[in-house]
């Protein structure tokens, strides 16, 4: 079996193991809201499932690694940006994915500890990558190639910009304030969003492994 297809494979199990994942250690969390707190916070030292995320975020990092390897194989020859997309798709295994789970969210009396500012840093390098991600495979599939991968990447770029400044909003004191209370949603509407366009970008990558297949 190619690697390509294994990878476009496992990444769709991820995808869709992760947010029961993310529900199922969050209700083992007393207290825990997931639409009002972050997902770092299942992860941070006083959380009861602290290690099991931690271990599950370090897990699924290496498989986005390998979802981003898999696609380097696939579409590498086609153009430089697939190169780019590769990198960038790693970037976010190693952000988002390793980078929260060995790295906890812990805070230190009213300072921030070292964790969570290598934490934070980390998870924003595999932000910036993930949104960056549509633009740069506009490139790899053009509109005349694959008309609804184009629109579906603009849809995913506009709400990927949308989620992020939601979920980063903090001007407001107002501790009503429907933006601050509800963080835990728009961090887990940007973890959808991005994991349809994981989903669809496998779905890519096992159709051309089914086409060189019978070729």
């Amino acid at each position: 079996m190619r690697i390509e297809k294994v990878a476009a494979v496992v990444c769709i199990a991820t995808c869709i193991a992760d947010l029961a994942v993310l529900s199922i250690l969050g209700s083992c969390y007393p207290g825990y809201s997931q639409l009002r707190n972050t997902m770092s916070s299942l992860g941070a030292t006083i959380s009861p499932v602290s290690n099991q995320i931690s271990a599950w975020w370090i897990f699924i990092g290496l498989i986005f690694i390998f979802f981003g390897i898999g696609f380097r194989k696939a579409f590498a020859e086609k153009c430089k940006s697939a190169k780019f997309a590769s990198w960038l798709i790693i970037l976010y295994g190693v952000g988002e994915g390793i980078g929260s789970g060995a790295f906890k969210a812990n805070h230190a009396a009213d300072t921030m500890a070292t964790s969570l500012i290598i934490h934070d840093v980390l998870g924003g390098v595999g932000v910036v990558a993930i949104l960056n991600l549509p633009l740069v495979l506009l490139k790899v599939f053009p509109k005349k190639e694959l008309p609804w991968f184009y629109i579906l990447s603009w849809i995913v770029f506009v709400a990927g910009i949308v989620m992020m400044l939601l979920f980063s909003y903090r001007i407001s004191t107002n501790e009503n304030n429907v933006l601050m209370i509800y963080q835990g949603l728009w961090q887990r509407l940007s973890l959808l969003n991005t994991y349809l366009y994981f989903i669809a970008i496998a779905f890519i990558m096992l159709k051309k492994s089914q086409i060189q297949f019978f070729n």
